[in-house]
């Protein structure tokens, strides 16, 4: 009773702290990007909860994905609160919730130690760089994914204790849920396998119950591996549809060499935010040439040795668990195969460090036993840790108070950024501050000659302001550039205009057709 009385406790506890922390986001604007591709220019999502929503949610690859959950969770928002981002916002923060009390309960049950998998659940919870997937109304399909990830390993573990089809038809049914939700839980069959080893223990389990033959283990790790083959093939099912849709989105991909050196630096700059997460930024910018080969290497070396480490000790379970959650649970998201211009991003982490808390959270309490450290401080040292990632995610959430104070921090955290040069002047725009909006646009050209939005946006303020050849050239370079046929015919029809305000009709009806050749 004393031990069940003690999660109650630590479970109450994580639900207030992490209120507490997020509850400010419920007063928080939708911003200018992506919450208008998923939200407020969205017409599908604004109808509601419809039969034809739930058609389009099911057919359509827009936002370069695949994931009807998370339209059709955004379409229930728009039915229930109409366009008022408190809602959705509310929505994020008891998904959030949810999804820590979800974790804590996950590893207690699996592992039995409360205060460990409090700990590690109120990192999770509290972490400064989860901040983006949290406040991000457009990050709902984070959320929702995690949800039934979590769900899913509880799943797994009733189905261990007595194996049945039934059981393992629940699991599979969660994590097709999941990847309806974001493709990023597609490594499930890959944590359940490190599930099974720890904290399971199904693998040792098994080698202890035919120690004579040395092939035991091999034979457990060969039968736990086909026990996953069905939920592999939706792995590989969920693969080829998202690829599809990647496809569809006309992204060009970078050549591999880049984007394999860059995935090394992000993995070793994604342990560097866990342990200390400052400069935190919305984007950021893909480095689109060479890196310095002394970064790459040292970023090798780094998780080469980390890796050397924890196979080492792969007696205590943990570290290994740990680790390799972190590296197979980001390798969808790291690079290799390419789904946007940016290095990083910090959403893509909440799945993935819940690895290196579980690492933190069991190896400092592991210390602490060995060293005799006293329960009162030991306590001492995990609220005050907790007390400092609040402080600075409270803070971070400050930046996401409107559009202008998140893309003006990204700024100055990042550099060469294109993405925030436009959406920071697109924000100012909408306030009526053209001229500064302006200087972020030539700004994202001085990095960027031919990105077509910022291009786009000098055009227009140019053909409002009567240089009619300044405006041409800039569309013709939104043309050359752009690969949206939406962009283009706007390009190009604005391009007609600025022609036959100069009396050339000739190249006015060459745009005007060409326009119309983009399709709706």
């Amino acid at each position: 009773m004393r031990s069940k009385h003690q999660s109650i406790v630590l479970g109450f506890l994580l639900v207030v702290v992490t209120l507490a922390l997020y509850y400010p986001i419920t007063h928080l604007p939708f911003i200018n990007y992506d919450d208008n591709l998923y939200v407020t220019e969205n017409v599908n999502v604004q109808s509601g909860m419809s039969w034809d929503t739930v058609q389009w949610a099911f057919a359509t690859y827009q936002a370069s994905n695949w994931h009807p959950l998370t339209w059709l969770s955004h379409a229930l928002d728009c039915q229930l609160f109409g366009l008022d981002p408190a809602g959705p916002h509310l929505v994020n923060l008891l998904l959030h919730v949810c999804n820590a009390v979800l974790l804590f309960w996950v590893l207690l049950r699996a592992t039995g130690f409360a205060g460990r998998s409090a700990m590690a659940a109120a990192l999770f919870a509290l972490h400064p760089i989860n901040v983006q997937t949290v406040a991000w109304v457009a990050e709902r399909k984070n959320l929702l994914s995690m949800f039934f990830f979590l769900l899913a390993l509880v799943a797994y573990r009733w189905y261990t204790r007595e194996p049945r089809i039934s059981r393992y038809a629940v699991v599979g049914v969660l994590f097709c849920l999941g990847l309806m939700a974001k493709p990023q839980v597609i490594t499930l069959p890959f944590v359940l396998l490190l599930w099974d080893y720890w904290p399971l223990k199904r693998m040792v389990a098994a080698a202890e119950r035919n120690a004579h033959d040395s092939r035991a283990s091999d034979n457990s790790l060969f039968r736990l591996s086909c026990e996953k083959s069905p939920l592999l093939a939706i792995s590989a099912a969920s693969a080829v549809i998202t690829l599809r849709a990647h496809s569809a989105s006309g992204v060009r991909w970078l050549p591999l060499s880049l984007r394999v050196a860059n995935a090394f630096t992000s993995y070793a700059r994604y342990v560097k935010f866990a342990f200390w997460p400052s400069h935190l930024a919305l984007f950021y910018p893909h480095p689109l040439v060479p890196l310095q080969s002394w970064t790459v290497l040292a970023a090798f070396l780094f998780l080469t040795l980390v890796t050397w480490l924890v196979i080492e000790n792969h007696r205590r379970g943990y570290p290994l668990l740990g680790w390799f959650w972190f590296l197979i649970t980001l390798l969808p998201m790291i690079g290799i195969v390419q789904v946007g211009t940016q290095a990083m991003a910090d959403r893509y982490a909440y799945l993935p460090l819940i690895g290196l808390f579980i690492m933190v959270s069991w190896g400092v309490a592991d210390w602490t036993e060995r060293e005799h450290i006293s329960l009162t401080w030991q306590v001492a040292g995990n609220v005050l840790l907790l007390l400092a990632l609040f402080s600075v995610a409270h803070h971070q959430l400050e930046y996401w108070r409107d559009s202008v104070t998140l893309w003006t921090h990204t700024l100055a955290v990042t550099r060469g950024n294109t993405v925030a040069e436009v959406d920071l002047g697109a924000a100012l725009l909408q306030r009526g501050e053209t001229a500064r909006a302006m200087e972020h646009f030539r700004a994202a050209t001085a990095i960027d000659p031919l990105d077509p939005l910022s291009n786009m946006y000098i055009a227009r303020d140019a053909q409002e302001q009567g240089n009619l050849p300044e405006a041409i050239e800039a569309y013709k370079r939104v043309i050359r550039a752009t690969r949206d046929s939406s962009l283009k015919a706007r390009a190009l029809s604005n391009m007609g205009y600025a022609y036959q305000a100069l009396g050339n009709q000739a190249e006015a009806q060459k745009c005007f057709h060409a326009a119309n050749d983009q399709g709706p």
